[in-house]
């Protein structure tokens, strides 16, 4: 099933889980990234994620110690939070000790960009690095020059329905002869994306572009609050508001939900500023295939709905031997596989 094209001008994958996009830092310092972004809210949590710092495994065994401490892939440690940064090296210098390796842990002086995240992963054959936490996935070695298929694999997974087995971003048609596991995308918002690494240096998560915004709701209640706010029906069946001025927006959004919450009303209600992830997801709902596409940063992205919702899902290079084949996201985790 063919879900869009992409383009990679970098040679650059990033898969990620689309609804946290607006946390990537692109060039500059994660610690440049508003908390709102990272929907945190929580002062304590914000102190953690302000004062966090990176660090650099090195040594003579930095590579097999980094492996045996398993915490995180390759040999850097990004984005421990500010109450781990003294005792982090500590633990790993006592750690080294009783398994007889040579290596420490060194705080860096200036946080990781994630796309330089994206360079160190895929020249050291990391395959995976956190963001914030969540793991992503980078891979390079893909073409410059064309568009690329995303395609997802459909079963019948029986008292599941029929859902998504995998989603690949296809290289070539030649048959797979080896798959080496890059990493996995943790997903909380049960979609993923496929983008270039510097289209999404570009990418406008919750800033409209056009200083627009819709709100939504839908649920038991709805079609009361609908009454009380004279809200009209959307596009894709929900109710609400298109194409308000931002002020508008919000301050209609605001009265829905004080009204939700004096009447113990139980409905969801969407906020939703004319943002790329806002069009993007525009698409993939009106959609059979829940996927879509968007023109950023010079590059075509990909966003589908994973068929799951959320999980750690594992992403694989494909090869013709040596040739990359595609990279391809296994999705039908949860459901345990014949012997």
């Amino acid at each position: 099933m063919r879900l869009g094209q992409i383009t990679c001008p970098s040679g650059h994958l990033v898969v990620a889980d689309g609804g946290y996009l607006g946390a990537w830092s692109g060039e500059r310092s994660p610690a440049d990234i508003d908390p709102v972004l990272l929907n945190i809210d929580d002062p304590q949590l914000i102190r953690e994620i302000s004062g966090a710092v990176d660090f650099d495994i090195v040594g003579p065994d930095a590579q097999a110690a980094a492996r045996a401490y398993d915490r995180q892939s390759g040999t850097s440690l990004y984005d421990i939070p500010m109450s781990h940064v003294h005792e982090m090296p500590r633990d790993f210098s006592v750690f080294c000790h009783e398994q007889g390796f040579q290596a420490r842990a060194e705080a860096l002086a200036e946080r990781v960009p994630h796309r330089e995240r994206v360079r160190r992963c895929v020249t050291r054959g990391d395959g995976e690095f956190i963001m914030f936490g969540v793991p992503v996935v980078a891979v390079g070695g893909l073409p410059t020059d064309r568009v690329l298929p995303v395609e997802g694999t459909q079963r019948d997974y029986g008292e599941h329905g029929v859902r998504l087995q995998d989603i690949s971003v296809r290289v070539s048609d030649e048959p797979v002869t080896r798959s080496e596991l890059l990493g996995r995308v943790g997903v909380d918002w049960a979609r993923l994306s496929f983008a270039d690494a510097d289209a999404l240096s570009a990418w406008r998560h919750l800033k409209p572009v056009d200083g627009k915004a819709d709100v939504a709701f839908w649920g038991r209640d709805a079609d009361e609050a609908a009454e009380v706010h004279q809200a009209g029906k959307l596009p894709e069946g929900v109710y609400g508001w298109e194409n308000l001025g931002l002020e508008e927006a919000i301050e209609r959004y605001e009265a829905v939900e004080s009204w939700q919450e004096a009447n113990d009303k139980r409905m969801a209600l969407d906020f939703r500023p004319h943002s790329h992830h806002w069009q993007v997801m525009r698409d993939v709902r009106a959609a059979e295939t829940d996927s879509g596409e968007i023109e950023v940063g010079g590059a075509r992205i990909v966003f589908a709905m994973t068929s799951w919702g959320d999980g750690f899902f594992p992403t694989y290079a494909d090869y013709a031997d040596d040739k990359l084949v595609a990279v391809r996201t296994v999705l039908d985790i949860h459901v345990k596989q014949p012997d």
